[in-house]
């Protein structure tokens, strides 16, 4: 079985190496995680645009569906598996040799088989430690001849027994797991508890390759993602915008840039790629992104406020930690509003080569001003001129009435 850290390093071999010299390896999960979310359902059609530009972004490896789904689920994950793309390919099992035969005619090179390893979730699953710790040893044997590697989940491990956990880690790596990955399932860890879980778990297996598996219930989704490849995680599990079950996973386009501009490590991915993807999983999982959503939200690089704008003029980087092209974008024009300042508007009214001085500029402010608050908006390019107009109109009346 071919070991997952040289998979690693051909994916990314011109990668910068990160926190204890690893890589930081992305596996997407937007086709399966990502399509677990409520009321999203990606035909086949959209799972290969969706595959085609993750495969352009330089995305090393999918977790590219559930074959125990039925056999539609595996027709299209085998078709995907053929298309030659670049990535690597998972399938998600449960703890079980059904799944696990089904995985198998789907042709992936990996298996992921999850278990659960918290006290609430073997309650509720009707089992306990030691059925979870016989069956790894025993599907693990059974899987492990059938692909080039198989991978362990420990779901909910941000709830188990540290104890237990570790046990689990090391079990699974004595018996050939390629690699073992730490779910936080409903979102309740924190970077600081994050930090410290995936510590402990390299304090006992310093060589197997860990990956972080986020929930953002409590919207820390991308620190938590973060604060494990910090504390020795190798894999990060994404999906694009996030998309996933209730509040969804943590959004690689977000993990990525905060890796490569928080931490000053290089993602290994081609985030010019990140705006493109981003629209697109918007519209095929009919999930509209707010404006504000950090790095491919609308509005995320617009800027209106008159003290920031002037800055902004002279240089992008003092109120924008982002330039537009490193995420595939062009740099927004400034927004002409209620918090709109001189400098904006000379901008504007210079580039239509429009004279300008200050009593129109504050007249100008003063229009703007109350325009956008009875339209509750910024205002148009067009909307600007149009005040201008009335303005110079006024002022030459004025100038005519009294033969100024």
């Amino acid at each position: 079985m071919k070991d997952i850290r040289n998979i690693q390093n051909e994916s990314n071999s011109d990668t910068p190496l990160g926190a204890g010299g690893n890589l930081p390896y992305f596996i997407d999960t937007t086709l399966r995680d990502g399509e677990q979310a409520p009321g999203v359902v990606f035909s086949f059609s959209e799972k290969l645009r969706i595959a085609a530009l993750l495969d352009g972004a330089g995305v090393p490896e999918l977790e590219i569906g559930t074959p125990a789904m039925g056999e539609t689920e595996v027709d299209e994950i085998r078709n995907l598996c053929r298309m030659g793309f670049k990535f690597k390919t998972l399938s998600w099992c449960r703890a079980n040799k059904h799944d696990i035969l089904c995985a198998s005619r789907a042709e992936t090179n990996g298996v992921h088989i999850s278990f659960p390893v918290s006290d609430i979730l073997m309650k509720a699953m009707s089992k306990d430690k030691n059925w979870v710790m016989s069956q790894l040893i025993e599907l693990l044997e059974f899987a492990i001849p059938m692909f080039d590697y198989v991978t362990i989940g420990a779901q909910d491990a941000s709830r188990a027994e540290i104890g237990f956990l570790k046990d689990f880690v090391c079990t699974a790596k004595a018996f050939g797991a390629s690699r073992v990955r730490l779910a936080d399932t409903v979102g309740i860890l924190n970077p600081i508890t994050t930090f410290e879980l995936f510590t402990a778990i390299r304090s006992v297996e310093a060589e197997l390759p860990l990956e972080i598996h986020a929930h953002n219930d409590l919207g820390m989704a991308t620190a938590n993602t973060v604060a494990a490849y910090m504390a020795g995680a190798n894999c990060l599990s994404t999906t694009i915008n996030g998309l996933g079950e209730r509040a969804g996973n943590a959004p690689m386009e977000e993990v990525a840039m905060a890796l490569e501009l928080s931490a000053g490590i290089n993602s290994g991915l081609h985030t010019k790629s990140f705006t493109e993807l981003s629209a697109y999983v918007a519209q095929a999982s009919n999930r509209l992104q707010s404006v504000s959503k950090p790095i491919t939200g609308s509005s995320v690089l617009t800027h209106e406020s008159g003290i920031h704008t002037n800055c902004l003029l002279k240089d992008r980087n003092t109120y924008q930690l982002i330039p537009a092209e490193r995420v595939g974008r062009k740099e927004d024009d400034f927004l002409i509003g209620k918090h709109s300042g001189k400098a904006t508007l000379i901008h504007y009214l210079n580039e239509a080569h429009l004279p300008v001085d200050d009593n129109v500029c504050k007249q100008l402010l003063t229009d703007i001003k109350e325009k956008a608050e009875i339209l509750k908006r910024s205002i148009t390019k067009e909307e600007l001129f149009g005040l201008y107009t009335e303005i110079y109109s006024r002022k030459k009346k004025f100038s005519a009435n009294y033969k100024l």
